[in-house]
């Protein structure tokens, strides 16, 4: 089902992407790479306000 938001505008001039086809084209080409699991972004590279924000989250009980 589509999104509330989510039109069919003919005017948009940019890239369509099938969704669909890009996951099945992206679990297809992991699948030949042999990577399956990706690790997270361990986070070495994150900016002061990141952190800042980061930690807000954290001190009113959220977990990003």
């Amino acid at each position: 089902m589509a999104s509330k938001l989510s039109r069919n505008d003919e005017s948009w001039p940019g890239r369509r992407i099938d969704f669909v086809r890009f996951a099945e084209n992206l679990a297809r080409r992991r699948a030949e790479t042999g990577i399956t699991d990706l690790p997270r972004n361990s986070g070495k590279n994150r900016t002061a306000s990141k952190r800042a924000l980061l930690k807000a989250i954290k001190d009113i009980g959220g977990r990003w």
